[in-house]
C-alpha cells in the first residue's frame, strides 16, 4: 500500500511517499480502507522531532485519525463491522496510508449526514476541547481565552465555550480575517498572538486553554484572574521555558493554577460518547467543522508546510 513516512525529522521535506506491506488486523483491531486522513498539529510536532525522545524513529508513519470503510477485522472483533463506514483513532501514527489499523474501541460508525472530512476534523479536536474545558472546571459566565484558536482544537474550544455560556470568549490569532471567522464561531474578542489588540477585552481570564505553549506561554499565566486556571493541550509552538512555574509562584496570592491535558487520560467509552454527540450536533448544524483544504496523500509535505507557515484555518485533510 501507499503511505507517507518520516524519512528524516525536521522540515516537511522529510516526509516521503513509500510502499509498505498491507497491514493485518491483530486481536481487537479493524483494518480500514481510508477515505480521508486528518492532518493534526501533533503530526507536525512529531515530524519536527520535538517528541523524538518518546520513541519515534525515522520511518514512522504519522496520522492519528482517519475515516473510511472497514475491510477486515481481527480475532475477537464482531465481523459485522466489515463494510461499515467509520471514523477511527489510529494512535500517534499509521494514518497517512491507504489502509490503517485501529483498535475497535477507538472506532465509531459515521452518521449518514456527516462527511469523512468533517469527521476527521471534529473527531479528536472536539473531544480534546470538551474535556479540556471540563479539566479547567469551566462554568457558565466565566471568561475564556483560547490561545492559538485558528486550528481545529481552538475552533472547537471557541464553539463549546460559547455554547456553554461563557461570559467572554477571547482568542489569539494571526490576522483580522481569521478573527472575523472566529467571531462567526462564537468569539467575542480577538487578540493578536501576544494577547493584545482589543481594548474591550477582559484584563484577566478565568480559564485559558493553550494549544501553543512555546516561549511566550508564561506571559499568559499573568492573564489569569484570581482562581484562574490554565490548561495546556498542545505544544505546537514548542516547549515552554523550563522555569515557567516561577510565574505561578509569583502569582501565589491569586491562587492561579496550571495543568496539562491529554485525551489519553479519558476512558475510551467516555471519549466515544462525547464524539458521538458531537458528530450528531455537526449533522444538525449545531457545531461547525472547518476543513481548510483537501489534498492528495502524496502532498502531505505541502500540508505540513502550510501548517508551519501558519496558513491553515481549521484542518487540512488528505485523500489516498
Amino acid at each position: 500500500m501507499k503511505a507517507v513516512a518520516i524519512q528524516t525529522f525536521g522540515s516537511p521535506e522529510g516526509l516521503t511517499v513509500t510502499d509498505l506491506p498491507d497491514p493485518v488486523p491483530a486481536d481487537g483491531q479493524v483494518l480500514i480502507a481510508t477515505e480521508v486522513i486528518g492532518v493534526g498539529g501533533v503530526d507536525a510536532v512529531i515530524r519536527r522531532g520535538t517528541l523524538s525522545g518518546h520513541g519515534f524513529a525515522e520511518g514512522h508513519v504519522p496520522g492519528s485519525e482517519v475515516a473510511g470503510t472497514v475491510t477486515a477485522v481481527g480475532p475477537g472483533v464482531d465481523p459485522s463491522w466489515t463494510g461499515r463506514r467509520v471514523w477511527a483513532f489510529t494512535g500517534l501514527g499509521g494514518g497517512y496510508a491507504e489502509q490503517a489499523l485501529a483498535s475497535v474501541e477507538e472506532v465509531l460508525p459515521l452518521p449518514a449526514d456527516l462527511s469523512g472530512a468533517d469527521a476527521v476534523t471534529l473527531g479528536s479536536s472536539g473531544v480534546v476541547a470538551h474535556f479540556a474545558l471540563a479539566h479547567a472546571h469551566f462554568t457558565a459566565g466565566e471568561s475564556v481565552l483560547v490561545r492559538g484558536a485558528a486550528g481545529s482544537i481552538g475552533i472547537m474550544t471557541v464553539q463549546l465555550a460559547a455554547r456553554g455560556g461563557a461570559g467572554a470568549v477571547a482568542v489569539t490569532t494571526s490576522s483580522a480575517r481569521r478573527g472575523d471567522r472566529l467571531r462567526a464561531l462564537g468569539a467575542t474578542h480577538v487578540l493578536d498572538r501576544a494577547g493584545d489588540g482589543d481594548a474591550t477585552a477582559p484584563d484577566s481570564y478565568d480559564v485559558v486553554i493553550d494549544i501553543v505553549a512555546g516561549a511566550d506561554m508564561p506571559s499568559f499565566i499573568d492573564r489569569l484572574a484570581p482562581n484562574g486556571r490554565m490548561v495546556a493541550v498542545g505544544v505546537v509552538g514548542g516547549h515552554p521555558p523550563a522555569d515557567f512555574g516561577a510565574r505561578l509562584l509569583a502569582a501565589f496570592r491569586r491562587s492561579v493554577s496550571f495543568a496539562t491535558f491529554s485525551a489519553d487520560t479519558v476512558h475510551p467509552s467516555a471519549r466515544q460518547a462525547v464524539r458521538a454527540e458531537q458528530f450528531a450536533a455537526a449533522g444538525r448544524g449545531d457545531l461547525r467543522s472547518v476543513v481548510h483544504e483537501v489534498l492528495p496523500l502524496e502532498q502531505a509535505p505541502l500540508a505540513h508546510r502550510k501548517m508551519d507557515d501558519g496558513e491553515v484555518f481549521g484542518r487540512i485533510v488528505l485523500t489516498p
